[in-house]
C-alpha cells in the first residue's frame, strides 16, 4: 500500500502539490515512485521557465522505464531541487520530502481540480 500524505493535493498523473500562498511545491507521489522502481535521473525545468497545467514539464527515469512529469498547476519555476541532479534516488527514499520544483502559480483556482488525500486514495483504489 502506498503512503498518501495528508495536506497535499494530487493530480491523476500522480504529482503532488503543497500550496503556500502563490508558491506550489511539486513532487511525485509514493505510488509513482514505487511504480517506477529505482530512480536514476530526473529531468527538470530551469528557474524562470514557464509550466502549464496538464502539460509535460520534465521526466523521471528509472532502471525500468521513463515517465513524463505533468504540471498540476501553471506558473513560473522559482526553484528546482538541485539535490536530485546528483541524487535522484531521494525520490525513492522520501517521495513527499524530495520535491522536484517550486512554481509561482499564475492561477490559484487551478488547484480546485486537484484531489485531496481522501479522493486520491479512492482514485488509487479504483486503479487497482
Amino acid at each position: 500500500m502506498s503512503k498518501i500524505a495528508e495536506g497535499l493535493l494530487y493530480s491523476e498523473s500522480h504529482e503532488w502539490v503543497k500550496v503556500d500562498g502563490l508558491i506550489a511545491t511539486i513532487g511525485i507521489s509514493d505510488f509513482a515512485q514505487k511504480s517506477m522502481g529505482s530512480i536514476v535521473y530526473v529531468d527538470m525545468p530551469e528557474e524562470d521557465d514557464e509550466v502549464v497545467k496538464d502539460e509535460e514539464f520534465g521526466a523521471v527515469e528509472s532502471v525500468k522505464a521513463a515517465s513524463d512529469l505533468y504540471a498540476p498547476v501553471s506558473g513560473t519555476v522559482v526553484e528546482k531541487n538541485e539535490a536530485l541532479d546528483s541524487e535522484p534516488g531521494l525520490l525513492n527514499q522520501d517521495a513527499y520530502g524530495a520535491w522536484i520544483i517550486r512554481v509561482k502559480m499564475s492561477d490559484l483556482s487551478e488547484t480546485e481540480s486537484l484531489m485531496d488525500a481522501v479522493a486520491y486514495k479512492e482514485f488509487l483504489d479504483k486503479q487497482a
